[in-house]
């Protein structure tokens, strides 16, 4: 026990320093991992699978007539789930995206990286597309390292250029999918389907957002999560002793040593193999614990269980765990972790609370929004029997999928409503303007300014909507 306890204080951490991918002259390593194979590697192929099934079927998928998903930031139109969200739905957005925050802290804080590891898009694209198409067009490794050290002849000429064009193919159809999730499945068909001088703007996003992909997928890599995503950086904050990460137990691994045939072993289960190195795509070695970099892909656990399994040792030796769960291993009477701990139940309460208050103006929300606002310029008139009236403009948005007649009627105080024009009919998902005056007797002021409330009824005299404004009258 001596022996581990002085590895883990003198244990050499100049590698934080650094990342893995640069060397000491600020020059990238490019990062050539193995294969990888086994249970958490099979489960991971299903899983992403069923994402990217999801994923590209999203925008054909619809709800009542309209797409499962789409963000319209152009139009300012989002439909989630087949409901429509206008910019005056804005504070609902608010907190659909405070409570995703609390979310992610949550997850992070119980489950540590999973969600890079198993579900971000960039980890499955990366591993479980462009990395397959690699195996497949340059072989494991070994093989990649020996043809980038290869000159330009005709077998690099061919399984590059292959390689690339297909990585190309496959980022203008990502990139399709995802212009689709913003502009309709039908708009896309239609920049695809006729000439390009008739959709030049969404051409030229369609090459922007595909030639992203491509530079993504098959030059930055690894990159974008060591750098440019900050999500790798906020461990350090959220992670504590009961997070579970994939980590590696130095309790049964330490010393470490290699094994050699017929020799009693007094060393630990780890045979310095370098397996898990080997297969990391973001080229760490997580015997060094837990890194910004590790993306909690699971390959290292695949690697060393193999290993495990051909030396006759337990697997395990690189899990998930918490580093709690591993110290306890090393302390037999240490308090047993706690897995659900005081931070963890505040987080849960805090999303809870937003859960339900989304929850309750979802279940609130009017199927129109109305803003009612006086003339600019105008001033209040003198009617030949002595009532006093104001002109007011009024904007109703629709959020149904019908067309909407609407009645405009004054409730507070009595008075009447004069309509300028013909009856409103909000179209569906759709904004009617109009016009109208507001009489009201001298009894009914209140001072220069009126308080008046106005109630907008659809064709079964149900009330839709309520807007205030104020009237204007003399002195």
């Amino acid at each position: 026990m001596k022996d581990i306890t002085d590895h883990l204080l003198h244990q050499d951490e100049s590698f934080r320093d650094r990342l893995t991918t640069v060397d000491e002259k600020g020059k990238r390593k490019w990062v050539y991992p193995k294969k990888p194979s086994g249970d958490f590697t099979r489960y991971r192929h299903w899983f992403s699978a069923i994402l990217l099934i999801f994923l590209f079927a999203g925008p054909f998928i619809k709800i009542n007539g309209y797409p499962l998903l789409l963000i319209n930031i152009l139009e300012r139109k989002f439909v989630i789930l087949g409901n429509v969200f206008w910019p005056q739905d804005m504070y609902i957005f608010v907190l659909m995206l405070l409570a995703g925050v609390v979310f992610i802290i949550l997850f992070t804080v119980v489950y540590g990286r999973l969600f890079c590891g198993w579900a971000c898009p960039q980890t499955i694209f990366m591993e479980m597309v462009f990395r397959k198409i690699e195996y497949l067009i340059e072989g494991d490794y070994m093989q990649q390292k020996a043809l980038d050290k290869m000159p330009w002849n005709r077998e690099k000429i061919l399984k590059k250029g292959t390689k690339y064009a297909v990585f190309y193919a496959i980022s203008l159809l990502i990139a399709n999918t995802f212009l689709a999730y913003i502009i309709g499945i039908e708009e896309l068909y239609k920049i695809v389907t006729e000439p390009v001088s008739q959709h030049l703007a969404g051409f030229t996003a369609m090459l922007i957002f595909s030639g992203v992909f491509y530079t993504v997928f098959a030059y930055f890599r690894e990159q974008i999560c060591t750098v440019v995503c900050p999500y790798g950086r906020l461990q350090g904050v959220l992670l504590d002793k009961n997070s579970v990460v994939i980590t590696y137990d130095e309790v049964r691994g330490e010393p470490r040593g290699k094994m050699r045939k017929n020799e009693e072993r007094t060393l630990g289960d780890c045979i310095d193999c370098m397996q898990c190195v080997h297969v990391c795509p973001t080229g760490i070695d997580i015997r060094n614990g837990t890194q910004l970099e590790c993306i909690n892909c699971t390959a290292c656990i695949d690697a060393c269980d193999s290993i495990m399994d051909k030396i006759g040792k337990p697997r395990g030796l690189v899990r998930y765990a918490s580093r709690n769960e591993i110290e306890q291993g090393r302390y037999p009477d240490a308090e047993k972790p706690k897995r659900f701990t005081a931070r963890m139940a505040a987080y849960s309460v805090v999303l809870l609370a937003l859960l339900g208050i989304i929850g309750g103006f979802l279940f609130t929300r009017g199927m129109i929004g109305v803003r009612v606002m006086r003339a600019q310029g105008t001033l209040f008139q003198k009617n030949e029997n002595g009532n006093i009236t104001n002109l007011y403009n009024i904007k109703i948005i629709n959020k149904s999928h019908d067309a909407l007649p609407v009645q405009i009627r004054l409730l507070e105080p009595q008075g009447k409503i004069r309509l300028v024009g013909d009856a409103l009919t909000v179209p569906a998902e759709g904004l009617a303007d109009g016009a109208f005056f507001i009489e009201l007797d001298k009894s009914q002021l209140t001072g220069m300014k009126t308080p008046v409330k106005i109630g907008i009824y659809n064709a079964n005299d149900e009330l839709l909507e309520t807007a205030k404004t104020s009237f204007m009258g003399p002195m």
